[in-house]
């Protein structure tokens, strides 16, 4: 059986106190991923090795990692990609690491919670109305925003967010615009408020790895370049026309 070299990131806080790189020889497999890999090395290797999955199906995001120093789905990284090795597995970049592959993950989900990811009503319409109606276009509108999972690979390859920690990132943004767009939403003000800042959009200088690397073809870059159209085009408002505010 042919194998390949992992050199695993290991970050144990109560045995060292700087991280290392152990190395593991796995199988082959042409149909196993990196995630594969790793759940062999717990399984047959070395159960103290920590890293987060779930799904294992490019759904949940939870297994993001750096592999030769991009940002991935481990999940869906074939070893067969990287042959003949070694492939270097590492904790996502700009997070602080926990242990071994596992990040802390707090800053982005406040950050998240500042845009408000959910539909905003003023004032919701008595049921016996019916629904909200939303014709196709308008659902196309924002849909491809709401395919974000959460992964935060976009910023681990962020070097906005790795450099300047208090930006709110674009996976933040691009879950703003999906409700900013979406009809049935009210909370576009809110938003505006907060990401027409410096530590909002305009931190962002258009790199576009967001985009890159995003498993769900997001383009959380083009999120954030349609953000500062908005916000540009309501400053000029502001300006010439303050009483249409």
């Amino acid at each position: 059986m042919e194998k390949i070299a992992l050199e695993v990131f290991r970050y144990r806080p109560e045995e060292e106190q700087t991280p290392t790189f152990q190395t593991y020889e796995v199988p082959l497999h042409k149909d196993w991923v990196i995630l594969d890999a790793l759940n062999y090395v717990k399984d047959e290797l070395d159960g103290t090795l920590s890293f987060r999955h779930s799904c294992r199906m490019g759904v949940c995001g939870s297994c993001g990692m750096m592999v030769n120093g991009d940002a991935v789905l481990s999940c869906a990284a074939f070893l067969t990609d990287y042959r003949p090795g070694p492939i270097r597995v590492e904790p996502l970049a700009n997070f602080p690491v926990l242990r071994d592959l596992v990040i802390e993950m707090n800053d982005f989900m406040a950050k998240l919670n500042r845009v408000m990811p959910w539909v905003v009503r003023e004032q919701e319409k008595p049921v016996e109305e019916g629904e909200y109606l939303q014709t196709p276009e308008e659902l196309m509108d924002y849909k491809p925003y709401a395919m974000c999972i959460n992964c935060m690979l976009c910023y681990a390859a962020c070097p906005v967010y790795g450099l300047e920690p208090e930006f709110i990132g674009p996976a933040a943004i691009a879950l703003a615009q999906r409700y900013n767009l979406d009809n049935r939403d009210e909370g576009n003000a809110a938003r505006m408020e907060i990401l027409s800042t410096d530590e909002g959009v305009w931190q962002c200088t258009l790199v576009g790895e967001c985009s890159t690397v995003c498993p769900k073809a997001v383009d959380p870059a083009g999120a954030i370049q349609r953000y500062k159209v908005a916000s540009t085009t309501a400053w000029w408002k502001s300006k010439l026309l303050p009483w249409s505010r």
